[in-house]
């Protein structure tokens, strides 16, 4: 099958047209190194999970981390009622911490 533009969802670099992802986020290694935080912040659609996704991907190669990638979007149903918000988050790992 031949590659395509992607504007749902994460972009595989097999399946989509794509930039490099993180080429665009270079002093992010520098970052980490310094234990700093950091937040991407952008508009919908413009590649910020792809971009998290190959970064946990590169840090885990590395062999010097184990990047885990942690969404909470699955407690936005909940903005009215924290703990509801928490409960959700926290049951997406369940199954894979146990």
């Amino acid at each position: 099958m031949s590659r395509w533009f992607n504007t749902a969802g994460p972009c595989k670099a097999d399946k989509n047209y794509m930039l490099a992802p993180t080429t665009r986020l270079p002093d992010l290694e520098q970052i980490i190194e310094q234990e700093s935080y950091f937040v991407i912040h952008a508009p919908r659609q413009t590649g910020k999970t792809t971009a998290m996704l190959a970064l946990a991907k590169q840090l885990t190669e590395s062999g010097r981390y184990t990047a885990v990638m942690v969404s909470v979007e699955v407690g936005s149903a909940f903005n009215n009622n924290l703990d509801a918000a928490e409960l959700a988050i926290l049951g997406t790992w369940r199954p894979i911490l146990y």
